[in-house]
């Protein structure tokens, strides 16, 4: 997450002004004020388990790839710790986890990347238990018996805790987190009823996004058993090309993941699962062309801005705001429920990959990188969510991709896919597990906001009595 501005009223504190960089004058700011409480802190290793030792990463690893889930376990980058979906993770070798038991990642735990974009965190959640994680993100685990683990993810991740860790201790801007430059960052203690309020909203996000991955999986079986689709487990990908034939009569195209014969085979599928329609005759399917983004500082004279960057991730924080004055932003602002595909970028990147609007970021807006599918139902925007989003549905969106650099989607191949369409009662059954999914995201989220916010009322509470 970014780090939030402090209020400008905090930056001459005592007479002292701190006009240098943001994060650096956050990281002072907060050591004023969590200095002038009057509560206990703790240093953030006395709360780790065994101290020191509770601070760690996995280490230089030799990363050995495995195509089956029977050989390998998936493996999280220090970007997809902070993704929704992680249905589409790759798998490293159980041999390289055997030798390095530092890889898996528990319940619990901060996860906190310490290289490239520093100080961006997440919460391990049950459905990341075991899995193996970069060496690029940094573990902080705590003592249960000596601090709630939500709530010190909460501090931690507050504009408090995000500025400290990024700061660090010694008066400079870190861009390589070690365990010792946060082993000494001040913990302060709200008591025991506070810190485990906190943690049992944590817990309870954690729990519902577990759940709602649990459901998305339930909603894709049921896909696959519907319209007997087959195993792509084992299939070629869009960019995994091996050498095959094709007719010089079907050559409309000259993009070799389009007649990847993977990529057409699942398309073929889902063109042919008993009745079906084109996805622009059961959504509007569209792409808002380039637009200049005008930027303002405050909020109430500007919408919030979103790319897929941050959108692919749980609690998106935008990356700015644009003018309500700028000309015709109304066509870029999103509705609740519409799906966003990612149009642009490397094939098994984001591209072609899916997300719903948020109540969290309804009403905002979205670059244009982003194609819109808006549905008339949110049942509809469910069903159509599973199918895009299935195995089959990523390939058949994939391979009209075209362009060597930076692969692009237009929506006019998008719209034109024929998608199974059943009759209602099925999609609903289909479409039931992700809409309840989607529920439980959205209190997720809520909770998740709520307990930061408890910690940082407490602090500024606590910093002016």
């Amino acid at each position: 997450m970014k780090a939030k501005s402090v209020p400008s009223s905090w930056l001459e504190r005592d007479g002292r002004r701190l006009d240098c960089n943001p994060y650096m004058s956050g990281a002072l700011e907060a050591k004023v004020l969590l200095e002038s409480m009057p509560a206990r802190k703790d240093r953030l290793q006395d709360v780790t388990r065994n101290g020191m030792s509770g601070i760690f990463h996995a280490g230089r690893i030799k990363r050995m790839w495995v195509d089956s889930p029977e050989h390998g376990q998936p493996f999280l980058s220090s970007t997809e710790i902070l993704q929704a979906d992680l249905s589409n993770l790759p798998l490293i070798s159980r041999k390289a986890i055997a030798e390095n038991p530092r890889l898996p990642l528990h319940t619990g735990w901060t996860l906190i990347t310490r290289s490239g974009t520093v100080g961006r965190m997440a919460y391990a959640r049950p459905d990341m238990e075991g899995y193996a994680c970069s060496e690029h993100v940094l573990r902080v685990v705590p003592d249960a018996e000596k601090i709630p683990p939500g709530y010190l993810y909460a501090y931690l991740s507050s504009k408090f805790g995000v500025p400290l860790v990024i700061g660090g201790t010694f008066g400079s801007i870190i861009q390589h987190i070690e365990p010792e430059h946060i082993a000494n960052l001040p913990v302060p203690r709200l008591g025991t009823k506070a810190e485990r309020d906190v943690h049992a909203l944590m817990e309870s996000a954690a729990s519902n996004r577990s759940r709602a991955h649990e459901l998305r999986q339930e909603a894709q079986s049921s896909l696959y058993r519907q319209f007997s689709l087959s195993d792509l487990a084992d299939a070629d990908t869009a960019v995994n090309y091996a050498a095959f034939n094709v007719q010089a009569s079907s050559l409309r195209r000259l993009d070799a993941a389009h007649h990847s014969p993977a990529c057409r085979a699942a398309a073929n599928e889902l063109a042919s699962a008993g009745e079906t329609k084109r996805l622009d005759d059961v959504a509007r399917v569209f792409t808002p062309g380039i637009f200049k983004r005008i930027h303002v500082e405050d909020p109430a004279y500007g919408y919030p801005y979103f790319s897929g960057t941050e959108l692919f991730q749980y609690d998106p924080e935008p990356r700015g705001y644009l003018s309500r004055r700028a000309p015709k932003i109304d066509e870029y602002i999103v509705r609740e429920n519409w799906l966003l595909i990612q149009d642009a970028g490397q094939l098994e990147g984001l591209i072609g990959r899916l997300m719903r609007v948020t109540p969290a970021f309804a009403n905002s807006v979205v670059s244009n990188h982003l194609m819109r599918v808006a549905a008339e139902e949110a049942a509809d925007a469910a069903y159509l969510s599973v199918v895009l989003s299935s195995p089959h549905g990523y390939r058949a969106i994939t391979r009209n991709a075209f362009g060597s650099s930076i692969p692009q989607l237009d929506p006019a191949h998008i719209g034109a896919l024929r998608l199974p369409w059943p009759k209602e009662t099925i999609r609903k059954r289909i479409a039931g597990p992700v809409l309840e999914a989607w529920n439980l995201e959205d209190e997720a989220s809520a909770n998740v906001r709520k307990a930061t916010k408890k910690v940082e009322d407490a602090i500024e509470k606590g910093a002016t009595n």
